[in-house]
């Protein structure tokens, strides 16, 4: 067996996410786990991987498993290195190389002595290094790599910077590859499609139903999970049910479980109806009809009981998101002329130059790393530009969305983070409303924001958004960790809203039904007419040009 949980309990602050749930994954299995945000998947999965303390039970892992988190940073250590460096030592057989080449300095020095002896002891241990190295595909070990660094779209310009020189997104795939190139009994990734165009979840999915790795993984790429995984479990309101096939076929036995709880659920409800009436019958009589009514009774008490060891089918409550309507800007809400950005010598944004209207859905598009989210970033203010300018229309205020959520800070509440974006200084009761239409309700308001999973701090971010009534929204990647209905609410409030929207996205359905005008193709900065085909085009749209610097 490659993982065993028994009897686990699993709490933040006063939630109980998870009570007395077991389950096994055995070698090669590939299983989803599935539920809405804030269900605790993300939460369970920081718990098998020793990342959170449960409250109660146990967990039992393989020697050799690796853990990819929603929000995975590069380790702090890598800052200075290659990422090309990054990459390989995260191999299990980096160390094995390390020794291979000390035992190859070990014959060079050994060679120099007069110790015919310590020559032989050298040889040996090279020869028995080599041996293993090559035995277990050492010598495939950095055209792997490369392979797997390709189909993350990562290239052989990105693998030479440093690690702390990467994106976001860079660093989150630099990570998954890490991860693919690791290995082992068991991966655990939560949303590893992320960050990643088209091309590289296809290359994800296949390399996912390929690995002779069991698999655990969170995502809410539907595709993803139809055509990598064998099997399903899926948490909701603290308990866990186990489904054997895939999402699809998942999908259709849950709502088939479902519909036969609601209508065993209703006939037994008829039958205690019916037992009551009969037993009300016998209450004036002898002792013959006190003993009847009594046989009813404890019929009802038995049917009561057993329907209470069935779980009930469980209600999902349909978000309700809407941008209230914002202040009137000018005609023009933004002028952007010779804008550039640079790191260092890296020049990531170069003379950018574009005009939108009020009113207008304007999409920003390119492959990853062009830029996308640093032009999104100079555009609210949050990068000071090396040159050209952006200038905001009459009236215009912005708000802005960013993908890695690093603007909540440790320490604030869900209702803290709420009142600091709050413009119109909104009630607490009119914050908390405003979060309720997110679905984040109940004791979440006074959780540390920071502690949310990933699809509830998309969800925080998004009600920020609508308590602080900006009237241009400025959003990168809105839609990751989203679960698919939540996607479906804030796709439609969006279509509804009145003001203008800039977006960063590699949703191309959601794209498609927002419906933008123009879209700016990074890095050179090219205004275009929106047209469906250019989705399918998003990873050939501009070839990056040499960096300066590198």
């Amino acid at each position: 067996m490659t993982l065993q949980v028994s009897s686990l309990r699993i709490e933040i602050g006063a939630r109980v996410l998870l009570d007395d749930a077991s389950f096994r994954i055995a070698e090669g299995e590939k299983v989803a786990l599935v539920g809405p945000n804030g269900a605790g998947k993300t939460t369970l999965l920081k718990t098998l991987a020793g990342q959170h303390t449960p409250s109660a039970g146990e967990v039992q892992l393989p020697a050799q498993y690796g853990w990819l988190a929603q929000e995975s940073a590069a380790h702090a250590e890598a800052t200075n290195l290659l990422a090309y460096d990054h990459l390989l030592a995260g191999s299990r057989l980096h160390d094995l190389h390390e020794r291979v080449l000390e035992a190859q300095d070990g014959i060079e020095k050994a060679s120099l002595s007069d110790d015919p002896d310590a020559l032989d002891v050298a040889v040996h241990t090279y020869t028995e290094l080599e041996e293993k190295f090559r035995l277990a595909g050492g010598y495939d070990l950095e055209r792997t790599a490369e392979n797997i660094a390709r189909g993350l779209d990562l290239d052989e310009e990105d693998l030479l910077l440093e690690v702390g020189a990467l994106s976001g997104g860079q660093r989150r795939r630099l990570e998954l590859a890490r991860l693919l190139l690791a290995g082992g009994d068991l991966l655990i990734l939560d949303e590893p499609t992320n960050h990643l165009d088209a091309k590289a979840k296809l290359f994800v999915m296949d390399f996912l139903r390929t690995s002779p790795s069991a698999v655990l993984v969170v995502s809410h790429d539907i595709e993803l999970m139809s055509e990598s995984i064998d099997r399903v479990i899926a948490i909701e309101q603290g308990r866990m049910e186990l489904y054997r096939g895939t999402y699809s076929v998942f999908l259709k036995k849950r709502a088939e479980r479902e519909a036969s709880l609601t209508r065993e659920a209703a006939n037994a409800q008829r039958e205690i109806e019916r037992l009551k009436t009969t037993a009300d019958k016998f209450r004036q009589g002898n002792a013959t009809a006190a003993r009847k009514r009594r046989n009813l009774e404890q019929r009802i008490t038995r049917i009561v009981d057993q329907q209470a060891t069935k779980l009930p089918p469980v209600r999902r409550r349909a978000l309700k998101v809407r941008f209230p309507d914002p202040a009137r800007a000018g005609d023009v809400v933004m002028r952007v002329e010779g804008l550039v950005k640079a790191f260092g010598d890296d020049i990531i944004v170069n003379e950018v130059d574009f005009t939108v209207s009020r009113g207008e859905v304007f999409l920003v598009v390119g492959v990853n790393g062009a830029g996308k989210t640093t032009l999104l970033r100079c555009l609210a203010g949050l990068y000071e530009p090396d040159g050209g300018t952006v200038r905001l229309g009459t009236n215009v205020t912005l708000g802005f969305y960013a993908q890695e959520h690093e603007d909540i800070r440790p320490g604030d509440s869900v209702l803290e983070v709420m009142q600091a974006a709050s413009t119109t200084g909104q009630s607490a009761a009119e914050l908390r409303s405003i979060l309720a239409h997110f679905g984040l309700t109940g004791d979440v308001a006074s959780q540390e924001a920071a502690t949310l999973s990933g699809g509830e701090k998309t969800k925080l971010s998004l009600a920020r958004l609508v308590g602080g009534r900006a009237n241009v929204l400025l959003l990168d990647e809105p839609t990751n960790n989203l679960d698919p209905s939540s996607r479906e609410a804030v796709l439609a409030a969006l279509q509804h809203f009145k003001g203008t929207v800039i977006l960063v996205s590699h949703d191309i359905e959601f794209v498609t039904q927002l419906a933008p005008k123009h879209a700016i193709a990074m890095p050179s900065g090219r205004l275009l007419p929106f047209d469906e085909k250019m989705l399918d085009l998003v990873p050939q749209l501009e070839p990056l040009p040499a960096r300066k610097g590198a």
